[in-house]
């Protein structure tokens, strides 16, 4: 769901899947509409990097079950990504260990979408967030996730992470 906050703008609807594997994690990110009305980052050689946030980025939030502690993922259409450890909400921010990630990106006029395959330790069950940032060509902010508490786009919140994944 688009943040009520947000305009409406050349994006149609954001989808996105995520499934657990042995070694971590498999997603996939569809955003429809105007492609060319939105700042895509080109694509770079994969790397970690931050502040990824800032343009187009799809996100992923993973908290254990019971736990306080969770996992955030930062994945640019352009290949790079970001991976940090959270003790709770927004505190003890720190990189994340892994062991990969591959990011594969495609576009036309109607769609972009993003494959991501991490490997890396993830604890099961598990309550997952889904989200994406999407940078208008003007500059302008879209905020999508599964769910927003009240109040500003807080990807972080705890109240966005609804599905629930067990191996």
């Amino acid at each position: 769901m688009l943040h009520s906050s947000c305009d409406v703008g050349p994006v149609r609807a954001v989808t996105a899947t995520i499934m657990s594997s042995a070694q971590g994690c498999a997603a996939r990110f569809r955003i429809e509409g105007k492609i060319k009305a939105i700042a895509v980052p080109p694509p770079a050689p994969p790397a970690r990097r931050d502040g990824l946030w800032q343009t187009t980025c799809c996100e992923i939030f993973w908290q254990p079950l019971g736990g306080s502690a969770y996992r955030e993922f930062n994945l640019s259409p352009s290949g790079a990504f970001a991976a940090y450890d959270f003790d709770s909400w927004r505190e003890g921010m720190r990189d994340a260990p892994l062991d990969a990630i591959t990011i594969a990106c495609a576009q036309d006029a109607g769609a972009l979408e993003l494959e991501a395959s991490i490997a890396a330790t993830l604890e099961c069950p598990a309550q997952v967030g889904l989200s994406a940032v999407i940078e208008l060509a003007d500059g302008r902010k879209q905020y999508w996730a599964l769910a927003f508490p009240p109040g500003a786009p807080d990807f972080h919140a705890e109240a966005g992470r609804t599905l629930i994944i067990a191996r």
